[in-house]
């Protein structure tokens, strides 16, 4: 039988004084009560309670037994709260892992949410790294490409597309690709975790699918290296929009073959569980949603 419930019907039967007035306390057979209470002494080989006809007792056993089940059972009880309460309300610390890149649009997400809430913490950790949400404990993660697990939960926050570009000292000095394909002509700067590998995907201005195979001299996880080889005339990027619309802007990046469009991607929330989610990652989720609504311009400005 479950102990759980043996010990919380024994406790039950002592406060009422007997099995049928506890049977009713539990909206259980009195014959389920007094099996749970016959389980409990004789996996304790004790007698628990006296039991005549009119009444019935603790033993001296039975009370020293009692007193410690109250105890654990209260604590249990507090030990649901808690974890009762922290699905109500956010408390607590949550653990964040973003793209170097995202942080100035979660910024606001986050001290909104921290105004809210005055009892949680948040711990913000960025790189370029593939992290375990799992092994590393993160409660969300926020990043610009897909997962590999698919176990994982996705919230799509904002769309954003890449931007192919070039200095144009690269071009004065190698020429404009006027075709998709002579991209494979030209060194190719190239992003570790861009979802598609070495084949660069596009949509062209019929709407359908283009892929460009590429390759280069230079790999890397960081979206900021990427963008100064490219000023640096070192080759051809795939950047993200955000990250050089100022560039573009200024003149210090040309944009190259306007004619494709690279595919849209997504900026995620990403966490490990849809059921019983923590106040604090629900309520965090919800903060970068409306956030990044706002910022949605910012995100894609392309």
């Amino acid at each position: 039988m479950d102990r759980l419930t043996s010990l919380t019907t024994f406790v039950q039967v002592a406060d009422s004084g007997g099995f049928s007035a506890a049977a009713r306390h539990l909206n259980m057979s009195t014959t389920m009560v007094s099996n749970h209470v016959r389980a409990l002494e004789d996996r304790l080989g004790a007698r628990l309670l006296n039991r005549t006809t009119r009444k019935v007792s603790l033993t001296e056993v039975g009370k020293a037994y009692y007193e410690q089940c109250t105890h654990i059972l209260a604590e249990l009880e507090h030990a649901d709260g808690i974890a009762s309460a922290s699905q109500s309300t956010p408390r607590g610390t949550l653990r964040v892992y973003t793209s170097t890149h995202m942080i100035p649009f979660i910024s606001p997400a986050v001290s909104e949410f921290l105004a809210s809430y005055s009892e949680v913490k948040v711990d913000v950790v960025m790189g370029e790294r593939a992290v375990d949400l799992i092994d590393e404990r993160y409660d969300v993660m926020i990043q610009l490409a897909p997962p590999p697990d698919s176990n994982l939960i996705v919230r799509s926050l904002a769309t954003w597309r890449h931007v192919l570009c070039c200095s144009p000292a690269y071009r004065e000095k190698y020429g404009s690709p006027q075709q998709l394909s002579e991209l494979a002509d030209h060194n190719c700067v190239k992003h570790v975790h861009y979802p598609f590998q070495d084949g660069w995907h596009f949509i062209d201005r019929d709407g359908a699918p283009a892929v460009a195979s590429v390759s280069g001299n230079l790999l890397t996880n960081s979206g900021e290296m990427l963008r100064l080889a490219a000023l640096d005339g070192a080759g051809i990027s795939l950047a993200a929009g955000f990250l050089v619309a100022g560039d573009l802007e200024t003149g210090r990046l040309v944009r190259l073959l306007p004619d494709y469009r690279p595919v849209q991607l997504a900026v995620s929330a990403v966490y490990p569980h849809r059921h019983h989610l923590s106040a604090k990652v629900r309520r965090f989720i919800d903060a970068l949603v409306d956030s990044s609504a706002r910022q949605q311009r910012l995100i894609n400005p392309w």
